[in-house]
């Protein structure tokens, strides 16, 4: 073998070492001649854009559980109160909005602090009633699966496309609410995840049911445990299954953890 073709065979070697590393833009689609899937999985800060427009038919929930984060932490960076009512062509802030630190001269500096005796008042009913209410709308929830099925995929934590499970199944299987709650989200618009579900089921933990191939439910609307939300399908997905994901505060959790033991 002559140097100048042992250089040509290294050379070529190099190139296809590179085009397999992580992050090379085309370790998928360019030595498999297939587009990359779509991800379900929340782009992290640094990836997203700081700005979302309003589609029709968008939630702020499920512009929270698109982006992975609590719905009351996008709230807050918009402003927004309950019950988080937006519009389609709003501009959502997607990240946190920046610190302005005040001007130098607008700075004064602290006085020593007064101490005053603090009068506890004596709480009225509507404290207790709304003690009760917080403590009532994260009471512990009763689970039950979703469907019947073999397990296919199973979460893991630190794969950005398995933040659920996924059940294979027959396409028009009943789906059904795990958990009793109200719908935050019904329809087709995040990628990824087909015609989807999105359920709260109180202030902490939410559920989604996605690939399906009839919905049952609108937004806000109240759900039972064990109510049939939807069939079954493959949109967006290779085969009929559910993918199933539990979110605690925005973020995925294994829903194995919550789910009764299977028999």
């Amino acid at each position: 073998m002559t140097p100048h073709y042992r250089s040509f065979v290294m050379l070529g070697v190099l190139l296809l070492l590179q085009g397999c590393m992580p992050g090379n833009r085309y370790t998928y689609g360019y030595y498999t001649g297939k587009t990359r899937p779509p991800t379900s999985a929340a782009e992290t800060p640094a990836q997203r854009s700081d700005v979302h427009i309003v589609q029709k038919g968008e939630t702020l929930y499920s512009i929270a559980f698109d982006i992975g984060e609590d719905v009351r932490t996008v709230a807050d960076w918009n402003n927004i109160r309950p019950p988080y009512t937006i519009y389609p062509n709003q501009r959502i802030r997607l990240t946190p909005p920046p610190v302005v630190a005040p001007p130098p001269h607008q700075r004064v500096a602290s006085k020593p602090a007064v101490i005053t005796p603090r009068v506890v008042p004596k709480p009225s009913s509507q404290t207790i009633t709304a003690a009760k209410s917080t403590t009532t709308n994260n009471q512990k929830i009763s689970w039950q699966w979703p469907t019947n099925g073999k397990i296919i995929s199973t979460y893991a934590a630190k794969d950005s496309g398995k933040k659920g499970i996924d059940i294979a199944g027959k396409s028009g299987q009943p789906i059904y609410a795990a958990a009793s709650g109200q719908v935050v989200y019904s329809g087709n618009g995040l990628r990824g995840y087909g015609q989807l579900i999105i359920i709260k089921h109180n202030d902490t933990y939410f559920s989604a049911y996605a690939h399906n191939r009839r919905l049952f439910v609108k937004d806000d609307q109240k759900v039972n445990k064990g109510q049939h939300i939807a069939d079954m399908g493959s949109t967006e997905a290779d085969r009929p299954m559910l993918h199933f994901e539990v979110r605690r505060d925005g973020r995925p959790v294994d829903p194995l953890l919550y789910l009764p033991k299977r028999r």
